[in-house]
This record gives structure tokens, C-alpha cells and sequence, in this order.
């Protein structure tokens, strides 16, 4: 192969590689978001339906219930380190509204006996939370994005290593009416590791340029 002919096949596949990555990846803003942003002075995250696919050989290994408490704790995960993000972008002046602790979230959905908030309505959900949007969302992954689940897995069928693969899709939804203002999906490939920070400030690097409460 010449220089020219591999240069080309090099390129080539950057631009392909950048298509898929791109074509992976789904935007949906309200057209009034930013108005209806404006009223809003606290949002608060819930915990995200998490789901962990694993490969049969493993799934013999482990019960329903030990793969149920994993994936509650990756949807717990996933919550605290979108707060944990959200904080950030508050305390450096790039967030324009509250986000509830998510102590007092999860605490506040025991006390009303909601276990499955999939269940609900977003405009219930806000009610009872007290605020005035919610972001909820799913996680899917082939292998636990949290310290404590891959550890727990690990000690469980020996199934240690980076994720390959993980999808999460997370909307906004305004209180009372319930109406989707803003919907992300995004799907990344490759070794990960087993840090949920890096996976939430790896997907709302680009998405917060789009969401109406941040700079």
C-alpha cells in the first residue's frame, strides 16, 4: 500500500469512525425549554431504571435478587453522580437553579411508598418531591459502571474488567403538566472503567451545552 493510498485509508476511517459516534448519539430540546427554565428554582434527580445485561454462563451464577440490588445500586449510582455534577457547575456560577439532595429525594419516595418510580407520572413524582422538574432516565450497560456493583459482581461470578459498552437516555420533565422539555440518549463504547463519574462528565460535557439551566 503507498503513502498516499494509506493516508487516504487512514482518513477514511476517521470519518467513519466520527459518523458512528455521532449517529449514536439523540438530542431532543423542547422548543420552549428556556422560557419555561426561567420559572424554575429547584429540579431533583431520581434514581435511574438501571438494567445490567449479563452472558448466560454468568446469569447461572448469580439470583434475580443479587442481580436486582446491583442494578438498583448503578440507577443509585448514576444519581448521585449526576448531582455530584450538577453541584460542580453550581458552586463554579453555571447552573441557574437548585437540585435537591438526593437524600432527601430518595428519602421523600420511601415515606410515599413509591419503590418503582417507573410507575409514576413526572408531574406526580414533582409533587411529591416538591420541585419543579425531574430528571430520570435509563441506564443499560454489559457490566456495573459503579465501584460497589463491579466489586459486589466481581466477588459474585468473577466477573471482573472495563465496560464495553453503556447507554443511558435521560429526560426533563416540567412539573404539573409532566411534558418532556429535554431528552438525551447516548451510547459509549470502550473500556469505560468502573467509575459513574467519568461516565457523567463524559456525557454531559456535550449535552449541558444544550440544557437550558446551565451556561
Amino acid at each position: 500500500m503507498s503513502k498516499i493510498t494509506f493516508k487516504l485509508f487512514i482518513g477514511l476511517m476517521v470519518l467513519l469512525t466520527g459518523f458512528s459516534s455521532n449517529a449514536q448519539t439523540n438530542l431532543f430540546e423542547h422548543p420552549d425549554f428556556e422560557s419555561i427554565a426561567k420559572d424554575h428554582k429547584k429540579i431533583a434527580i431520581i434514581p435511574f431504571q438501571a438494567k445490567v445485561k449479563l452472558r448466560p454462563k454468568q446469569m447461572k451464577e448469580i439470583t434475580v435478587e443479587d442481580l436486582k440490588e446491583l442494578e438498583k445500586g448503578e440507577g443509585l449510582a448514576i444519581q448521585s453522580s449526576m448531582y455530584s455534577w450538577f453541584l460542580k457547575r453550581k458552586k463554579r456560577g453555571d447552573l441557574f437553579i437548585d437540585v435537591q439532595d438526593p437524600k432527601r429525594t430518595n428519602a421523600l419516595l420511601y415515606q410515599n411508598n413509591i419503590e418503582d418510580t417507573a410507575l409514576h407520572t413526572s408531574e406526580e413524582l414533582a409533587e411529591i418531591l416538591g420541585v419543579d422538574a425531574v430528571i430520570s432516565g435509563n441506564f443499560e450497560t454489559d457490566k456495573p459502571m459503579s465501584e460497589g456493583a463491579s466489586i459486589a459482581l466481581g466477588l459474585l461470578v468473577g466477573f471482573w474488567g472495563t465496560t464495553n459498552s453503556a447507554t443511558i437516555n435521560m429526560s426533563v420533565n416540567n412539573a404539573g403538566t409532566g411534558e418532556l422539555l429535554w431528552n438525551y440518549n447516548k451510547r459509549v463504547a470502550g473500556g469505560l472503567g468502573s467509575s459513574t463519574d467519568q461516565l457523567i462528565n463524559k456525557l454531559m460535557r456535550k449535552a449541558s451545552r444544550r440544557l437550558a439551566y446551565t451556561k
